[in-house]
């Protein structure tokens, strides 16, 4: 406690008597603090388990409310998994005192060390050639336990349960599974092995719990997907007019891209999805676009997801990957590819400028916010951040041989296959359902316009330049303080992630070590979408196609990776991600792809 909160110097009190008055009642308590600093006024209130102390919540309610400690400030610290009356009663403390509240929280029911003997449960985990089935560590413990299903897991928990009544918690049935993405990797040393950790959500009701090995998998084959691959393989293409290039033929058997490609479809879904007349955006959507005739006129369009600055901190040999936001753009784009009827509409260039406005202001930051966050884009979130990572293990290796050496650029992906849900998945039977719904549409939407309602049919990812900056010491030690700590003991155990309440981190290390221990692209363009342009039948309207402009010719993918140096906090540009994840092509994807890079040297 000494040593995680800083209680040292004169200025910090033990047990400290004080009184506050509660405004509403009139009443003053006298209360005993556990630990206050006389300078800050700041107050530590220490849990041995997981509840408050019935007897002092008056007390400290009254504190929130008492005008004479408004600039105070209260940290409740629990030895052991909150319950519900705690979490009640930091709700009720926060109704009041808002952010000068804050928790912190231990797990003192969990023991730290690994067993002795080599018993702990293994896998391979990120895992270099030569220490197959060597993963070890608390994040192996709880993948064993997890179950494939829902169903498969409730009846495991039912039999630990009966079997050990009284036993520990914090089993897989505590943590969230769906939301696992990475979240630190140590520095590889040759023989070794190296560190790693996950975070995800907890779940207090111990109802989850299930999914675990296939999300865990999805990170680790993509981090070696993105070792073992060249960045001149980084790239899919949903393009209705090529269906011969819808990505590299090694990319398409691994995970990875098959991520990719999915969440490309998945967007032009929730693109178009967030123009329904029927909800309030979609209304307002509509009565913004430039008329025609007195119908609205949109362009037909492509659109693409591409990384936001990443927050990382290189640290004591490791790296912690603290954001990895992603970012929706959308731009005009014609095809050859017709879809049924005709369209309502040719733009022109001010229309077409004027549409891509409101595009921009309504559609797009309504879609961004659905791919950061909503769970149909988990496992691309999932294959971005392990990309993050294979890239800082490339810098790492550049500098001296690791474990890794083999596998990098080799193009060897035959460790690390497909596993999709589905065995029978293929690039090309993705392709033909985009297709197909590229030439027939897929939401079908009646707009009022010129007194009759008209019926409008309408309806990828490019990581390859992820900006990354590695924040400053002094703010990584400001807003992660114990996450340093709390990385190195989850490999060994699961912990807290107190950077986000109700998170926690699981890991391990990829050596054969009891103690879990070690010492510390081209750039294709993005693909286009249907091009969304109404037609004038009754029934069916082809927002799919239309276009009667031919788009300039296909060309390979260029042979360079592009994409800037990143930046780092310390003022050192180092190049850890020059071509990150994959990128989607377009018909004439070279030509576009060279337009963007020359903007950019200009700029």
């Amino acid at each position: 406690m000494i040593k995680d909160h800083g209680l040292v110097g004169p200025d910090w009190i033990c047990q400290k008597e004080v009184e506050f008055k509660d405004p509403d009642t009139g009443k003053t308590y006298r209360r005993k603090l556990d630990a206050f600093n006389t300078r800050t006024k700041q107050i530590l209130e220490i849990k041995s388990n997981g509840g408050p102390d019935r007897r002092e919540i008056p007390k400290d309610l009254a504190w929130a409310k008492d005008p004479n400690w408004k600039d105070s400030r209260a940290k409740f610290v629990f030895a052991e998994p909150q319950k519900a009356d705690a979490k009640k009663f930091l709700g009720d403390m926060r109704q009041i005192a808002g952010d000068r509240v804050t928790e912190y929280n231990y797990r003192s029911d969990r023991v730290e060390l690994a067993p002795k003997g080599g018993q702990r449960a293994t896998s391979g985990l990120l895992e270099p050639p030569g220490q197959s089935g060597t993963t070890r560590g608390g994040a192996t413990d709880l993948i064993r336990e997890s179950r494939p299903t829902p169903k498969d897991m409730a009846e495991y928990l039912n039999r630990r349960n009966v079997a050990n009544p009284g036993g520990l918690p914090r089993g897989p049935g505590g943590v969230d599974f769906s939301t696992l993405d990475l979240k630190y990797i140590g520095k590889p040393v040759k023989g070794k092995g190296v560190d790693f950790a996950f975070d995800a959500n907890e779940d207090p009701t111990e109802k989850s719990g299930w999914g675990g090995k296939a999300k865990a998998q999805l990170i680790s084959d993509a981090f070696f997907t993105w070792l073992a691959l060249s960045p001149d393989k980084f790239w899919v293409n949903l393009n209705p007019d090529e269906p011969d290039r819808i990505m590299d033929a090694k990319f398409g058997k691994t995970d990875a891209g098959r991520v990719l490609l999915e969440a490309d479809l998945q967007m032009k879904h929730d693109f178009y999805k967030a123009m329904d007349p029927d909800t309030d955006l979609g209304k307002r959507y509509w009565a913004a676009l430039p008329k025609q005739n007195g119908y609205p006129c949109m362009p037909g369009l492509r659109n693409w997801i591409e990384p936001k600055t990443a927050q990382v901190r290189e640290q004591d040999g490791g790296i912690y990957i603290l954001d990895t936001p992603l970012r929706l753009k959308s731009t005009a784009q014609t095809t050859i590819t017709p879809g049924p009827g005709t369209p309502i509409c040719t733009p022109n260039e001010a229309e077409t400028k004027a549409a891509q406005r409101v595009i921009d202001q309504m559609i797009v930051p309504a879609v961004e916010k659905t791919i950061n966050t909503a769970p149909q884009y988990a496992d691309l979130r999932r294959v971005y951040t392990a990309r993050v990572a294979a890239e800082y293990i490339r810098q790492q290796d550049a500098k001296a041989p690791t474990d890794y050496h083999k596998i990098i650029n080799s193009g060897d992906v035959s460790r690390w296959p497909l596993r999709a849900p589905n065995q029978n998945w293929t690039r090309e039977a993705l392709f033909n359902k985009y297709r197909y719904i590229y030439t027939h549409g897929e939401f079908e939407y009646k707009i009022p316009a010129n007194g009759t309602v008209q019926v409008y049919l309408v309806g990828g990812v490019d990581m390859s330049k992820q900006p990354k900056h590695n924040v400053s010491k002094a703010r990584f030690t400001a807003q992660h303080r114990y996450l340093p700590r709390q990385a190195q003991t989850s490999v060994k155990t699961l912990t807290d992630n107190t950077d986000m309440t109700g998170r926690v981190l699981l890991g391990a290390n990829t050596a054969a070590d009891d103690t879990g221990t070690s010492t510390p692209t081209p750039t294709p363009t993005p693909t286009p979408t249907h091009t969304g342009r109404p037609t004038p039948t009754p029934t069916h309207s082809g927002g799919g196609g239309g276009s009667t402009h031919t788009p300039p010719p296909a060309t390979p993918a260029p042979s360079e990776p592009g994409g800037d140096l990143a930046h780092t906090g310390n003022d050192s540009p180092i190049g850890l991600i020059s071509g990150i994840a994959a990128a989607l092509a377009v018909a004439g994807g070279a030509l576009v792809w060279w337009m963007r890079r020359g903007k950019t040297a200009q700029e």
